[in-house]
């Protein structure tokens, strides 16, 4: 094996074990709603102290996993990127095999609040959001990109039926990450949309009153609004 794959190799052992740590996971999955929080916050979270938890950090800083930004005397940690959002989403589908134990009939233990529409990192996962992005495919608005592993191009009737939504296309386009990915779902176990229309639509649902973020969680009620919104755009309900 040459040093490029050894070092592929140790490089995701070394992963690995960063996140193999249940303090370590819970901090990881509390971060997940792209959300920043302070140490203190988060060693309530791993229910570690004070020391504890700021061990639990550097070794999640140093693994780029997460990163502190300071403002003023506070310092504040979330998650490196979207790439390590949709990385942890992907962990939880594969943990969700684990204790299924193999059965072959899909039983969603996720809460039914968090399952409807919850936050990925800075885009919609759930139910609503399998639907758009399976919808997004039918109308051909995404395309499969096929020269990089689970991206989308927008089509010319993408931009335009986004940006009927009132999504600013342009401004997505105009982000150095990546515009459209597929991110697995953990509660569905099906693709949702990621990326820099991911974030967009999102933050355009939210600026539209169609959710509202849930206090200390990362579910997100449908508003009545939303609903109907979102009925008239999908269908009738969530599958």
């Amino acid at each position: 094996m040459d040093d490029k794959h050894n070092f592929a190799d140790m490089a995701l052992a070394e992963l690995a074990q960063s996140m193999a740590e249940p303090t370590r996971a819970r901090m990881l999955c509390c971060l997940m709603d792209g959300h920043a929080r302070t140490a203190t916050e988060l060693a309530a979270v791993g229910e570690v102290g004070a020391s504890t938890a700021s061990a639990h950090l550097a070794r999640l800083s140093s693994a780029g996993l997460i990163e502190c930004q300071s403002q003023g005397r506070h310092r504040y940690y979330k998650l490196a990127g979207g790439e390590v959002g949709a990385a942890l989403e992907a962990m939880l589908v594969l943990a969700g095999r684990s204790i299924s134990k193999g059965l072959k009939t899909f039983e969603p233990s996720t809460p039914p609040g968090m399952r409807e529409a919850r936050r990925c990192y800075d885009h919609l996962a759930g139910d609503w959001a399998v639907r758009l992005h399976d919808h997004a495919l039918r109308r051909a608005w995404l395309v499969v990109d096929a020269a990089l592993p689970r991206a989308y191009t927008l089509s010319e009737t993408g931009a335009a039926g986004f940006a009927a939504l009132g999504l600013d296309v342009a401004a997505a386009r105009s982000t150095r990450r990546r515009l459209a990915c597929a991110c697995m779902d953990w509660s569905v176990r099906s693709p949702h949309l990621g990326g820099a229309l991911g974030a967009a639509w999102l933050a355009l649902l939210t600026e539209q009153g169609w959710v509202v973020g849930e206090l200390d969680s990362r579910a997100l009620r449908i508003t009545p609004r939303g609903l109907s919104k979102l009925q008239q755009l999908l269908g009738s309900g969530p599958a």
